[in-house]
C-alpha cells in the first residue's frame, strides 16, 4: 500500500535557504511590495476559510521579530512577522486567527508548509533570545534562522526534538492499541503513543521503552512510517508501526495515561468518521496518518 504523507509533511513550499546569508535580505523585502507577510502569535496565524491571510508588510503595527519563510510559487518573498502576547493554543477564535493544531490537516500544501515552518520559528524566536552558555542577548542573524551570542560570539540554531509516535497493532493485526491521555478523559479522546528520545537513545529503543511505559506491553517488527514538524514546542515527530508481542498486559501507567483499550478496524472507522465510541485526534497529526493508515491498508 502506498502511503500518504503526514498532513505538515506535504509541504509544496520552497523555503529558499541560499537567500538566508544576505545580511539585508529582511529589510529590502520589507520594502518589496510584491512582499507578503503572515503575522503568527503563539502557534495561531489569520485565515479566511482555510486560506492563510498573507497581508502586506505595512499592515503589521504590532512590535514583531521577522523571519524570512520562503519564495511562494509565484516567486514572491514570504515573511513570519511574530508577535506578542502568545494567545492560547486551544480552539478557534473569534477574530479569524486558527491554530496549527486545528486546521493544519485543511491548508492547501503550500499554505500548510509555511504555517508550520512560521509557528516554529515564531516560537524559536520567543524562547531562545540569550546565549545558552553565557546569557547575553542573542540577537536574530540569517533572516531569522539563527542568533549570534553578542557575549561569547556562540552561534545557535532553531533547535528540533526527535520524538517518537507509535500505532500498536495485535499480532493478528485485527485490532489497534490507543491509550488516553489523562487531559483527555473529558473528550473521550484515544490517540497513539509517545514520546522523546532519550539521550543516547536510538529511535527503536525509544519506541519500545515508550510503549513499555505508557501502555505495559512489549513491541516488535518496527515499521518506519514517515515523519512530520509539530511544534509543541518544538517536535519532530518520528512514526512507526508496531505489534504487539502479547496483548493481554496491556495497561495505562495511571498518570499520563489513564486508559488503553484495543480497537477494532469498525470501530476506528466510525470513530474516524465522527460516529464512533471515541474521539480521535484530528486531521493535522501524525497520530491521525498512522491510525488512517492501519485502518485503511486492507482495503
Amino acid at each position: 500500500m502506498r502511503l500518504q504523507p503526514p498532513a505538515l509533511a506535504r509541504s509544496a513550499f520552497d523555503t529558499s535557504p541560499d537567500e538566508r546569508a544576505d545580511d539585508g535580505l529582511v529589510a529590502r523585502l520589507l520594502a518589496d511590495p510584491t512582499t507578503r507577510v503572515l503575522r503568527v502569535n503563539g502557534d495561531r496565524a489569520p485565515a479566511v476559510g482555510t486560506r492563510l491571510l498573507w497581508e502586506a508588510p505595512d499592515a503589521v503595527t504590532d512590535a514583531a521579530e521577522w523571519g524570512f519563510l520562503g519564495r511562494a510559487g509565484d516567486g514572491s518573498a514570504r515573511l513570519v512577522a511574530a508577535v506578542e502576547p502568545p494567545r492560547s493554543s486551544d480552539g478557534r477564535d473569534d477574530d479569524g486567527w486558527v491554530s496549527l493544531r486545528m486546521v493544519g490537516g485543511d491548508l492547501s500544501d503550500e499554505d500548510a508548509g509555511a504555517l508550520v515552518t512560521a509557528v516554529s520559528l515564531a516560537r524559536w524566536f520567543a524562547d531562545f533570545r540569550f546565549c545558552p552558555r553565557c546569557g547575553s542577548p542573542a540577537p536574530l542573524r540569517a533572516a531569522g534562522w539563527s542568533r549570534l551570542c553578542s557575549g561569547c560570539g556562540r552561534q545557535q540554531f532553531p533547535r528540533t526534538d526527535p520524538a517518537v509516535i507509535v500505532a500498536v497493532r495485535d499480532a493478528a493485526n485485527e485490532r489497534l492499541l490507543l491509550g488516553q491521555n489523562a487531559a483527555w478523559a473529558a473528550q473521550n479522546r484515544f490517540s497513539t503513543f509517545a514520546g522523546f528520545v532519550e539521550a543516547g537513545e536510538s529511535l527503536e529503543t525509544a519506541v519500545r521503552r515508550e510503549v513499555a511505559e505508557e501502555a505495559g506491553v512489549v513491541v516488535d517488527e518496527l515499521s518506519y512510517r514517515g515523519s512530520q514538524a509539530w511544534p509543541y514546542p518544538r517536535s519532530l515527530m518520528l512514526g512507526f508501526h508496531a505489534v504487539a508481542e502479547d496483548a493481554a498486559p496491556a495497561r495505562p501507567d495511571g498518570e499520563e495515561i489513564t486508559e488503553v483499550r484495543w480497537f477494532t478496524r469498525a470501530e476506528i472507522a466510525s470513530s474516524l468518521a465522527g460516529t464512533g465510541p471515541v474521539a480521535l485526534p484530528g486531521s493535522a497529526s501524525i497520530a491521525h496518518r498512522l491510525i488512517t493508515d492501519w485502518c485503511e491498508e486492507d482495503e
